[in-house]
């Protein structure tokens, strides 16, 4: 199972709460999807589970190659709480961060990573750099939640830009 459970959660509990938090990351990439963007969403929450703040991609919105989900959402985070640092906190989004967003992620201190689709691009840049997100650094890092449903979204925006 690729949930780690917190000693004083149940099972059942830590399952329904990544599951919802994942579930708000998907719906925000559909809505990016009809926006013609790559259908990713993010979500970040506080040890409390609290939304703290929420994104999905914006580049062609924008006009901006960095405007990531994970990216825009942990901006929006910092600004609002006026930190540089999101200790305790953890990010659900829709597709394993790139290298861009995870060094992000690792920068402002985040430390569970939660996410839907694997990458194939980012299986390529691992074997190259070293894993921050192991025991050894604290991180908790689990994909596969809604890996179908995320994948099948991103592939099909893909399959529509062609």
């Amino acid at each position: 199972m690729f949930v780690k459970v917190k000693k004083y959660w149940s099972k059942r509990v830590e399952y329904n709460m990544n599951e919802y938090f994942m579930k708000l990351a998907l719906d925000l990439a559909k809505k990016s999807f009809k926006q013609n963007e790559i259908p990713v969403g993010c979500v970040l929450v506080n040890d409390k589970n609290e939304i703290i703040s929420h994104a999905s991609n914006s580049m062609v919105k924008n006009h901006d190659p960095t405007s990531h989900a994970e990216i825009v959402a942990i901006r929006k985070a910092c600004k609002k709480l006026k930190t540089t640092k999101l200790l305790n906190f953890s990010i659900y989004t829709t597709l394993e961060p790139c290298l861009m967003c995870e060094s992000l992620i690792i920068s402002v201190g985040i430390k569970k990573i939660y996410f839907g689709a694997f990458s194939d691009n980012v299986k390529i840049h691992k074997r190259k750099m070293k894993n921050y997100f192991s025991d050894d650094n604290n991180y908790e890092f689990f994909g596969g939640f809604k890996e179908k449903e995320c994948s099948d979204l991103i592939i099909n925006a893909l399959e529509k830009k062609r």
